[in-house]
């Protein structure tokens, strides 16, 4: 059922009735913005922490007890070709559903919509702990794909209902460095989960799969209840607060009033080109951001680290990478400078990755810190990323579609992701992978300059994207 709004704050507010210049008003902003944020942030970084624990705990699984053939691959007699086809499946699902669940959320409201997902995702989740043959595993992951589709760029649309531009990049920071944190939980949840193998008949992996899919289902309740869907319709908001929340908005948002898309809409999307080249490079650290959540556990495996200890040592890349994602985003905003940020930490990405290649195999300590630097710079890049193209963009309907495209095109990235990393090069270091994913993020630091080049000269030309606005660097 559409949400509905008070009529009041749709209509009545315009720009006289705050005067930009009062400190005052700057004040109330300010505290409107942080009561926001107590309300937002935390709940959608949970969320998307188990979403990512969730999507990429089958990496931990596919290690996990293998000295004893009690790990995935050994139990549902999967080979490393097969199990890569089951990640394949994955996201060619996520790819295909990103767009009509961002359609889905502005339809029936964010917290349903969202609470409904997270319901799903996790009884799917806690459904791969009882499959028994590659078939069984390649159906589940596809149903997995289908419902964790549409809550990353969800995310990143619902976003634009609260935020204005220049405020977005750090909040997306914080909701997906939780999936370094994620990575860094599951690497030490897979050490605990990992001393429970045999209890009550079941294998580790499958308790594994079992525990991290309970509290998805556990939340969604939560979810249901208190993610709150736009200002115009929020109760802890006063009636002063969602003016000022409609008077903020006005030019840099979108609102929870807007009608639903049109064809209209979806064209002007469709045949702007110069999207292509977010999603072009979108689409290039799409690659290194998949291989590192599903190969983590088996490149430090490579590094001489065995067993239980190979699944604690994920724990240092992730836990770096997220301090850095959070310091990136924040001088993404505070700068307001979102392609040069991206371009940057990609290029340390890329040298993380190169390194990485280039080191002999056995040089374990050093390509093991050359692992978190490149974790480090891929995960950084990502958010600022994301927070450029919203900036540019305008239109309340066609946001959320352009939003999914940008993911949705990262899909076929994510899916090259996890074929590079081939089981056959463990013993070389895996150079196949850290060569690929050092030219992609090249690729994605030398596509943001020259897109901010040219967002330049458009500026200074006076040519905007035909709001009158000038287009966010």
């Amino acid at each position: 059922m559409a949400e509905k709004f008070p009529e009041d704050i749709e209509h009545a507010v315009t720009s006289s009735d705050f005067d930009s210049s009062d400190p005052v008003l700057d004040a109330r902003e300010k505290a409107l913005v942080w009561k926001q944020d107590l309300r937002i942030v935390p709940l959608c970084a949970a969320i998307y922490l188990l979403c990512y624990l969730d999507r990429s705990n089958i990496g931990n699984a596919k290690i996990l007890n293998e000295n004893t053939g009690n790990d995935l691959l050994t139990e549902t007699g999967m080979t490393s070709y097969q199990y890569t086809i089951a990640l394949m499946v994955f996201l060619i699902a996520y790819a295909l559903f990103e767009v009509p669940s961002n359609y889905f959320l502005k339809k029936l409201r964010p917290s349903r919509w969202i609470a409904f997902l997270m319901l799903s995702w996790g009884a799917i989740t806690m459904g791969l702990g009882g499959a028994h043959t590659y078939a069984q595993v390649t159906g589940i992951r596809f149903l997995l794909g289908v419902m964790e589709a549409g809550l990353f760029p969800g995310f990143v649309y619902y976003l634009t209902f609260w935020y204005r531009n220049s405020e977005r990049s750090m909040r997306v920071a914080l909701i997906l460095a939780s999936a370094t944190l994620a990575g860094a939980f599951g690497g030490a949840i897979a050490y605990g989960v990992g001393h429970m193998n045999g209890a009550h008949g079941l294998s580790a992996w499958r308790w594994l799969f079992i525990i991290e899919g309970a509290p998805s289902c556990a939340s969604s309740v939560l979810v249901w209840f208190f993610l709150p869907d736009y200002p115009e319709t929020a109760p802890w908001l006063s009636v002063e607060e969602k003016e000022l929340a409609a008077y903020r908005l006005q030019a840099e948002g979108s609102h929870g009033s807007a009608s639903a898309m049109t064809w209209a809409d979806a064209k002007a999307v469709l045949v702007d080109w110069r999207l292509y080249a977010h999603y072009a490079v979108y689409f290039g650290i799409s690659t290194p951001f998949s291989s590192l959540s599903l190969f983590t556990p088996a490149i430090t495996a490579g590094l001489g680290y065995s067993n239980l200890r190979a699944q604690l040592m994920t724990v240092p890349p992730y836990a770096v990478a997220y301090v850095v994602t959070v310091m990136v985003a924040w001088s993404a905003d505070h700068f307001n400078s979102r392609g040069l940020h991206s371009a940057l930490f990609a290029f340390i990405g890329a040298m993380g990755f190169l390194a990485s290649a280039v080191l002999p195999p056995e040089a374990y300590l050093h390509r093991y810190g050359c692992l978190i630097v490149a974790a480090a710079g891929a995960f950084a890049c990502i958010p600022p990323l994301l927070g450029w193209l919203s900036s540019n963009l305008r239109s309340t309907a066609g946001a959320g579609l352009a939003i999914a495209l940008n993911i949705s095109f990262g899909a076929p990235g994510q899916i090259v992701g996890v074929w590079i990393y081939k089981s056959d090069e463990e013993n070389k270091g895996y150079p196949t992978g850290h060569w690929t994913n050092a030219a992609l993020l090249l690729f994605v630091a030398a596509g943001c300059i020259l897109l901010r080049l040219y967002y330049g000269w458009r500026n200074k030309r006076g040519n905007s994207d035909g709001s009158g606005k000038k287009f966010a660097y």
